[in-house]
């Protein structure tokens, strides 16, 4: 399988993150016709051995987000295994680690069948959760970037980076974001939430948009496109 590394950082500023992109070398046009919205199943045993192993099964249906009237939204679905944190490379003090495991990733054309398939040999859905994911890559003339991917996430509850690539280069970004070693996030967005019920003293359950926020939010996006300046 795969190893994936990668950290998340909690963005707190957005307009002063797209600068930051922007100073990097990232054009104004990108994330104008990429950002997706995903859905996202994890399944696990009634048992939950998944869970208590450490490893993750998803299904992940993505859609095109850009909005606009007659615009086709494509769909494709992702089935993704995580297996085990298999350690943390540190970063050089604080809590700067990466996240390390394996990761392998399938392509799938029907993830509702799938997940029909899987709930028959006797999984069970654990935990849904959406958000809508901006891609940026850094221009070709960062070498140092070549093999970083940078996501941005607006989830139910905030607005994170992703960084996924060579530690060195995910360090480097991070820096050249504006954030330091003691920012890096380890955990996933199932504990996340977990976390943020407990701090509102809710129950958790599914971390979902309101029907009446997704549609703000797209509406928002909608606002972003058609200034003159996407990073301004």
């Amino acid at each position: 399988m795969a190893r994936e590394i990668e950290i998340k950082l909690r963005v707190r500023d957005l307009r002063g993150f797209r600068r930051a992109l922007a100073r990097l070398g990232v054009p104004s046009s990108a994330g104008r016709s990429g950002r997706v919205r995903e859905q996202n199943i994890l399944f696990d045993t009634a048992a939950k051995r998944l869970k208590k192993r450490g490893e993750l099964l998803r299904i992940r249906t993505e859609s095109r987000a850009a909005p606009g009237k007659g615009k086709k939204r494509g769909k494709q679905a992702l089935l993704t295994f995580k297996g085990p944190v298999g350690g943390r490379r540190k970063g050089g003090g604080g809590s700067g680690a990466h996240k390390v495991r394996e990761e392998l990733e399938l392509l799938v054309s029907d993830g509702q069948a799938l997940g029909s398939i899987l709930e028959g040999l006797g999984m069970r859905p654990l935990f849904r959760y959406e958000k809508f994911r901006t891609k940026y890559r850094l221009p070709k003339a960062q070498r140092w970037a070549k093999d970083l991917v940078i996501d941005l996430d607006e989830t139910p509850i905030g607005t994170f980076v992703e960084l996924e690539g060579p530690a060195g280069a995910i360090d480097r970004a991070a820096a050249a974001l504006g954030f330091t070693k003691a920012d890096y996030i380890v955990a996933n967005y199932f504990v996340l939430y977990l976390a943020e019920c407990r701090r509102r003293g809710q129950e958790p359950g599914d971390m979902l948009f309101a029907k009446r926020n997704r549609r703000r939010a797209d509406m928002k996006f909608a606002k972003k496109l058609s200034r003159t300046s996407f990073f301004s």
